[in-house]
């Protein structure tokens, strides 16, 4: 059950919906409003971002298995949750997020090999974030929150009217971060939306060891208006990105979004998640699928042309193949570069490391 503008009344509502995992359109007096200018065309848009954003996953993967990436974090199921909430946003609100949402960095426009050239190893950092209004992935686990609540708390005394969003799991849910995050948005009401994508998985950890009613009921304990949308359905997260980007900017404070979606893949390709999962659980999910569930309905209305598939998988195929070319011709770093920007200024303690760590190399240069 929902009250105004999809604040949750309830711990446990069902998630809002509007397209059914069989692509029906369901009708939502409280919602529609907020996706009645979208049209098919714009819904061709968000099935071809997700189809890219899943090819660029599955190309990353097969890097990391083939030797060329450290580790990758697979976004496999949630490509809804994702691009939805990220054509929600403007170019100048800002998003903090957790090492998972590269469907997110690719719809703010970071280059496909930005999205991996971390998990080489040849960078600390991908992208520069004020080139897109994107902080670079958050490994620390609820870390970004706080970072959002405290970008949001500048925009509110700059008298702006653009908007923080964190990214985070289920699982950061329960880290202090997240906790205090949602207190400092609340007692100030600053413009920050917090996406969480319930993907029923923290690790090996089920999200029912972690609450016992909803992660949106959460929200709702510190005073946040929240929602609980299913997070496989693009025009439920639209809606709701919507609403919580427009009380955000009108004044209204923060808002806490709980997609309920479901990680298909493993946590990251170090796991393996065969050891934890129920397979029936998996294949439940699997007939939600997102993707399947928005070609379902643009099949039904006579949108997706052979044509459009096929310009689609090219599009999906030349970006799978920009990865991979761009990753593998990544130069190493100078190994001293690692000191580099830490500092804004000189630091003494740390040039007398750069020195101690450039005699170190040195000792090899000068072995037999």
């Amino acid at each position: 059950m929902t009250g105004g503008r999809g604040v949750n009344t309830s711990d446990e509502p069902d998630p809002v919906q509007l397209l059914t995992p069989a692509g029906e359109r369901v009708a939502s007096p409280e919602y529609d409003p907020w996706v009645a200018d979208v049209d098919d065309a714009q819904l061709r848009d968000l099935y071809r971002d997700m189809v890219v954003v899943r090819r660029i996953d599955t190309e990353a993967t097969a890097l990391q298995r083939q030797g060329e990436l450290a580790l990758w974090p697979p976004l496999l199921g949630q490509e809804a949750a994702q691009v939805a909430s990220a054509r929600a946003l403007r170019s100048d609100d800002f998003v903090f997020t957790s090492y998972r949402e590269n469907a997110v960095a690719y719809c703010r426009g970071a280059a496909p090999v930005e999205l991996v050239s971390v998990w080489r190893a040849v960078t600390a950092t991908g992208w520069n974030p004020y080139s897109i209004n994107m902080a670079t992935p958050q490994v620390v686990i609820g870390a970004q929150t706080l970072h959002a609540t405290g970008y949001a708390l500048g925009i509110q005394a700059d008298g702006a009217d653009a908007v923080a969003v964190a990214y985070f799991g289920d699982g950061a849910t329960s880290e202090g971060d997240v906790s205090e995050a949602l207190v400092f948005a609340a007692a100030y009401s600053a413009p920050v939306v917090f996406f969480c994508q319930n993907n029923h998985w923290a690790i090996s950890e089920p999200v029912t060891l972690q609450t016992r009613g909803s992660l949106a009921a959460r929200g709702l304990g510190f005073g946040i208006p929240s929602m609980r949308i299913d997070g496989n359905d693009v025009l439920a997260v639209t809606a709701a990105t919507r609403i919580a980007l427009d009380r955000a900017r009108s004044g209204g404070g923060p808002t806490f979004i709980e997609a309920v979606t479901y990680r298909m893949g493993p946590h990251t390709t170090a796991d393996d998640p065969t050891r934890y999962r129920p397979p029936a659980e998996l294949e439940e999910w699997r007939g939600r699928d997102p993707i399947a569930r928005l070609e379902a309905y643009l099949t039904s209305r006579d949108q997706l042309s052979d044509d459009f598939r096929a310009e689609v998988q090219a599009v999906a195929d030349s970006t799978a193949a920009e990865l991979r070319a761009g990753c593998i011709a990544l130069p190493d770093p100078d190994p001293l570069s690692i000191f580099d920007h830490v500092y804004a200024e000189p630091h003494p303690a740390l040039q007398q490391r750069r020195e101690w760590y450039a005699h170190y190399l040195d000792g090899f240069e000068a072995a037999p």
